[in-house]
């Protein structure tokens, strides 16, 4: 290994993270992190074969096989194979290029699955890797991601996409516990990870958001793989003066890395979407059904419609007229339009078409928009007035968060309606049957052959 340079007797939080990480063990783990998992796998699977046929992976895969790319691990959905690092990087761009992926708001806004769990099926294409094997990697990666996003806590206000930057160091430490790398070597691979963790707010709305988290994961599993052969990098790449926490945020807090650990588990903070758009538009479309629900809305007779959101759904969401499917996951105006028209707001309600939607463009000229500081992030109030009449609705926290989690049925519903059209009803019910099996399983290619 390489020379660890520290700066005098400043506290090692890397290490001291990386060391944890090593000698965690799956028998270490509660049940529901475990359970978690299950639930993890099965929903990111779901939502990356939904987006198996998209046309934006078409433009990443011609690229990649004109550059050299050979057969060796399973893009999703696609009968194809690439690269172990071009199939990280396209199979983590699919997980998240429908915005249907999980989300964890435990401090920082991360997708964690997509760049965690593409990495870790490439990895799981180069060894034999068990069920128990893949959980507790999937759930070391949640540690880091998460951690490292709260050391730096301005990093999200300064622009950059966590799912990029954060979802590196998840990845990274995802696959070195898979590869069963020691402490020294744990603490490289974050080095590694941190000196390519990258993506900018400026790109939401385009294919470069999912490019994010399929680099993340492909950049993730060099990293690991790079310190598994002895490639070293700083021992501090969080905490020290130049690093991840004091140049990628105004405010660092590294002693993040450490604390609770072990004690706190990352991955039962994550919620997963019963929505395909940007999470903080949740509360709102569950305002906008739960108003649908008091009973038949013709959108001619709606005067007006208020919204009264956390600050950040503006600041994130604000696009009043989006010209694009993808760039209508990022506007409040027309995911409360669907929401209240359809009574959901899936895939289908998110595509090119539906944003030139007479009836959709009417309702969304009819929403007035206002930011309340007092209201959480997984907050809304909705107040719709039709000939006259008043109709409110409060929701106190969104579907599919912590608080208010969508259930292993609902889960289900979720990933038999994204896979079914891709792998069919039989592969469909064996994955599901696998995933909350998955403690049992021998080897993860069992799986990953279903989805392929």
């Amino acid at each position: 290994m390489g020379m660890h340079i520290r700066a005098g007797d400043a506290p090692a939080y890397t290490e001291e993270f990386a060391a944890f990480i090593a000698g965690l063990k799956f028998t270490d783990l509660p049940a529901a992190a475990v359970h978690a998992a299950s639930r993890g796998l099965l929903d990111w699977l779901g939502c990356a074969l939904a987006a198996s046929a998209h046309k934006t992976l078409d433009k990443t895969i011609t690229v990649l096989e004109s550059m050299g790319s050979s057969p060796k691990a399973t893009v999703l959905g696609r009968a194809l194979q690439l690269s172990h690092g071009d199939a990280a990087l396209v199979n983590g761009q699919m997980g998240h290029l429908l915005d249907f992926d999980d989300t964890h708001m435990g401090g920082v806004v991360l997708h964690a699955s997509s760049p965690i769990l593409a990495a870790l099926l490439s990895a799981a294409e180069r060894r034999v890797t068990s069920g128990q094997d893949l959980i507790l990697a999937y759930v070391c990666g949640f540690e880091a991601g998460i951690r490292v996003g709260r050391s730096a806590p301005g990093h999200h206000p300064g622009g950059w996409h966590l799912t990029g930057t954060l979802g590196t160091f998840a990845a990274a430490t995802a696959v070195a516990k898979l590869q069963q790398l020691d402490a020294p070597a744990i603490t490289h691979a974050l080095g590694i990870a941190g000196t390519q963790a990258a993506g900018m707010q400026q790109n939401r709305g385009t294919m470069c958001k999912s490019f994010h988290a399929g680099r993340a994961a492909s950049n993730g599993l060099l990293a690991a793989l790079l310190a598994e052969q002895g490639f070293d990098s700083s021992a501090e790449i969080i905490e020290g003066k130049r690093g991840f926490a004091r140049i990628y945020s105004d405010v660092a807090t590294p002693e993040q890395m450490t604390a609770s650990l072990g004690a706190e588990w990352q991955i039962l903070g994550n919620g997963h979407k019963p929505y395909a758009c940007g999470v903080v538009l949740h509360p709102a479309i569950d305002a906008m059904i739960g108003l649908r629900q008091q009973g038949p809305l013709d959108p001619d007779h709606i005067d007006s419609i208020t919204l009264w959101v956390n600050p950040l759904v503006v600041s994130i969401t604000g696009t009043v007229a989006p010209t694009t499917g993808l760039h209508s996951k990022f506007s409040i105006y027309h995911s409360a339009a669907v929401a209240l028209i359809d009574g959901e707001a899936g895939i289908a309600q998110y595509s090119d078409q539906r944003v030139q939607d007479p009836r959709v463009t009417s309702v969304s000229r009819k929403i007035t928009v206002r930011v309340d500081a007092g209201l959480r992030r997984d907050e809304a109030v909705a107040e719709l007035v039709r000939d006259g009449q008043v109709q409110r609705v409060h929701v106190e926290h969104a579907s599919g968060t912590v608080l208010n989690p969508m259930s292993d049925a609902a889960l289900t519903a979720k990933f038999l309606a994204n896979a079914l059209p891709v792998i069919g009803a039989a592969k469909a019910g064996q994955v599901v049957e696998l995933a909350f099996g998955l403690t049992m399983l021998d080897d993860v290619r069992q799986l990953i052959e279903l989805c392929a």
